[in-house]
């Protein structure tokens, strides 16, 4: 029997900003049944994720199709957009991922995920979301405790926050970013890999006029935008369905 992946979750489960052939994004998920396809010939892999997408939905919409494919490992990663809605509902989204990883890990699947790392040295205006990030981070650690998840705390992990590491929209990983990730994962369930940990070479110091500039520039072509499609109920992911909706072959 080949063994099994599912990924479910939102934009980062999808693989925005990791650009593959044919305008169709790789991301880490898929970089990561790269890993076990390698050790484990003929691994069948999907990926529900759709990118915007919050906890409740990707509970509602994502954990049913993933528990009927019957996965041997199954990756779970979903709640960041949680943390960017004007109100946010700590009891639902701690109930949401309860939910999903206990779902899961009911049919003996091995589920996978990870925190999320400090984003200051990407975007100094996130310092205003610490709050929620470590809320999301507590939960996820939980979930380890609890459901027996391998959980890759990448809040533990100063490389991870580094700037060289993410797209200019600071909102997802850049492609080493994704491959790092990957990478992580693949360590967790017993494969060498190499060193994801390491710090990339520091950024150029910029003056304190420069980064002003750089946040306003940011704000404008990325935040308020992505604030303004959120006001009017709109997302990213409307009219989208997931790249992967059933188990293929890898290669």
């Amino acid at each position: 029997m080949p063994l099994r992946l599912v990924a479910i979750g939102d934009s980062t489960v999808e693989g925005i900003e990791d650009p593959g052939p044919g305008g169709v994004y790789i991301g880490w998920a898929d970089r990561l049944a790269g890993h076990l396809d390698a050790v484990h010939p003929g691994l069948l892999y999907a990926n529900l994720a759709v990118r915007g997408r919050t906890a409740r939905e990707v509970c509602r919409t994502q954990l049913q199709p993933a528990l009927a494919l019957v996965p041997d490992l199954a990756v779970v990663v979903a709640g960041v957009n949680d943390l960017l809605q004007p109100r946010f509902d700590r009891a639902a989204l701690r109930g949401d991922l309860f939910a999903m990883h206990a779902g899961l890990a009911a049919t003996g699947a091995q589920v996978l995920t990870f925190t999320m790392p400090d984003m200051s040295r990407v975007a100094p205006l996130t310092v205003v979301l610490r709050g929620r990030l470590q809320f999301l981070n507590s939960v996820t650690l939980e979930c380890g405790e609890r459901y027996g998840s391998l959980v890759v705390d990448l809040a533990a992990t100063p490389a991870a926050g580094h700037p060289a590491l993410w797209h200019s929209d600071r909102l997802h990983a850049n492609s080493e970013g994704h491959r790092r990730i990957a990478a992580a994962l693949a360590e967790a369930i017993g494969y060498d890999v190499e060193d994801w940990r390491a710090e990339p070479p520091p950024a150029p110091a910029l003056s304190h006029l420069r980064a002003a500039l750089g946040e306003a520039a940011w704000a404008g072509s990325h935040l308020l935008p992505w604030a303004w499609e959120h006001l009017r109920g709109h997302s990213s992911g409307d009219g989208l369905t997931c790249k992967r909706p059933e188990l293929l072959p890898v290669t």
